[in-house]
């Protein structure tokens, strides 16, 4: 893999990261359960240093890191706000969209991978990647909590 194609492979797992950072902050300041906003925070936070940890890596392959999050991202966030607005904002409907947002995550993360990185950035890809999936699995598990706790 050449240079630029690691630079703009990484770039997109920042973009990703800040997404994930950013979507977890917007559901920690609309769910109602404390413990639910704490671990929205914890998550976005961790988003927060996966980005970072990508862009010192960027840098040292002689890249520019990208900084912001993408249109997908801000699309999806603009779509939880509507749909929030609509229906109001419940804590089941933040897990389904947090999981929703962790789905394109761990795709993002898995095509990375399928390439063939130097060993660095696979390593850290790697690792991040079973973070993501940490994610997933917890908010997935939450979010089939609380569907039980809301049929009842």
């Amino acid at each position: 893999m050449d240079e630029q194609a690691l630079i703009n492979t990484l770039n997109q797992l920042i973009e990703t990261s800040r997404d994930g950072e950013l979507g977890f902050r917007t559901c920690a300041e609309h769910a109602s359960s404390a413990e639910l906003k704490l671990l929205f925070r914890a998550r976005a936070e961790d988003c927060r240093q996966a980005g970072a940890e990508l862009q010192a890596l960027v840098v040292q392959h002689g890249g520019t890191a990208e900084d912001r999050g993408s249109i997908g991202g801000a699309l999806h966030r603009g779509w939880v706000a509507t749909k929030a607005a609509l229906t109001g904002y419940s804590d089941p409907a933040l897990l389904e969209e947090a999981e929703r947002g962790e789905d394109v995550a761990l795709t993002h993360y898995r095509k990375a991978l399928a390439q063939d990185l130097p060993q660095d950035a696979q390593a850290v890809v790697s690792r991040q990647l079973l973070g993501v999936g940490r994610n997933h699995d917890q908010i997935r598990d939450l979010r089939d909590q609380a569907r039980v706790v809301a049929s009842r």
